[in-house]
């Protein structure tokens, strides 16, 4: 954080991040004490995270990563802590020093964080330092969701996403931003659409790469692409979808497992950027050891696994109750990476969403922001450009 930074008002505070010596002492003894399991020989990731890269990892972690070094790169960003809604909500303010340039939301999702946002925001608010244009600069606001990292953790049912949305709207409201865009995938994407109906007297527009959709009543053939999309949406269900039914039904059971183990939290983290990522096969092929322990760190450090694990519960709770999800009238871009992990057709998003600008990007994942900073940063612009 910058010397000097100001109060933005009573209930927004500056943050920095300084985990105590004791916290990262405890986190080095629980390394030193881990106790990896037996495994089936020369299965790769079929059976889940692979134990030989997971004492790769933890190994690491222990003798080689520096989190000071990572805590002092996220403390060059502005971090504050605000009041809203019952609830210490954290987030990065980068404020662009161009005059013109947009308000801009990005919400991440799970197992995410703001980590996931750390290359793209200075090619967001300086974007001339990255041989682009300064009439496409953005002050971003960058929050950790409600019980993930350093936002408190909830403690009390009801925080769905529709809350999260409210929450961040208000927290908009109080910066003074009157007129904003919002993005966001994962949990972020369907946040980033309810801010989009819940506000749309200030949300001029939202982009996703993570739009969810239904199949209509009646529409267009799908094409031969489409049609494999949803084969993989099929397999992702069957294979990769354990995970989001613990959360949903028994978040805490688990939760007690990944809060006390390290190396579990780890493994049940890093088996996502795999799996989600167009990694060829590993994570470090997109993603540093250092990006994405840190990554962890951040739910390690706050124990905010339980909480961010609650979220798919409540919403699930939340969406039960909702019939017929509302038409999302403002512009909509949409960003189709090749392996996100849900690629709906677009025939099916357009019953939805007001599509203004839909790409099929050449490469990238779920973690798009993180994965290819470059070309995220590229399609934000474009379509934002249409709104300004």
């Amino acid at each position: 954080m910058a010397p000097g930074v100001e109060p933005i008002n009573d209930s927004i505070l500056p943050f920095e991040i300084r985990i105590d010596d004791a916290v990262l002492e405890d986190l080095r003894q629980r390394l030193a004490h881990t106790r990896i399991p037996d495994e089936v020989a020369n299965v790769g990731w079929e059976y889940g995270m692979p134990y030989s890269y997971l004492r790769e990892l933890t190994d690491y972690w222990q003798h080689s990563y520096d989190w000071r070094v990572q805590e002092a790169k996220l403390n060059e960003f502005d971090h504050f802590r605000a009041s809203v809604g019952k609830q210490l909500v954290h987030f990065i303010h980068a404020r662009s020093p161009h005059p013109n340039a947009f308000p801009l939301l990005l919400t991440h999702g799970w197992p995410g964080s703001v980590v996931e946002f750390l290359e793209v925001i200075p090619r967001l608010t300086n974007p001339e330092r990255f041989g682009g244009d300064v009439r496409d600069a953005f002050h971003v606001i960058a929050p950790s969701l409600p019980g993930y990292g350093f936002s408190e953790a909830t403690l009390e049912p009801g925080w769905d996403i529709r809350r999260v949305a409210r929450v961040f709207i208000e927290l908009l409201a109080t910066l003074g931003y009157e007129r904003y865009g919002a993005q966001g995938g994962d949990w972020g994407a369907q946040v980033t659409t309810r801010i989009a109906l819940f506000d749309p007297e200030h949300c001029a527009a939202i982009h996703v790469n993570m739009p969810i959709a239904s199949k209509p009543a009646d529409g267009p053939p799908l094409t031969e692409q489409e049609q494999a999309d949803l084969k993989d949406f099929q397999r992702f269900q069957r294979d990769e979808s354990a995970y989001a039914m613990l959360q949903m039904t028994k978040p805490q059971t688990v939760s007690a497992a990944l809060n006390d183990s390290p190396a579990g939290l780890l493994a049940w983290i890093i088996e996502k950027f795999h799996s989600w990522s167009d990694c060829n096969g590993h994570p470090e092929n997109v993603f540093t050891r250092d990006q994405l322990i840190t990554n962890v760190m951040l739910y390690w450090t706050t124990q905010t696994i339980a909480s961010s694990a609650r979220l798919y519960r409540e919403t699930r709770i939340a969406d039960a109750q909702e019939k017929t999800p509302p038409f999302v009238a403002v512009p909509t871009g949409v960003a189709r990476y090749p392996k996100e992990i849900l690629r709906f057709p677009r025939s099916w998003v357009e019953q939805r969403y007001n599509v203004t600008h839909w790409n099929d990007m050449p490469r990238g994942g779920h973690f798009a922001a993180m994965e290819q900073p470059e070309l995220f940063v590229a399609d934000v612009q474009t379509f934002f450009r249409t709104i300004r």
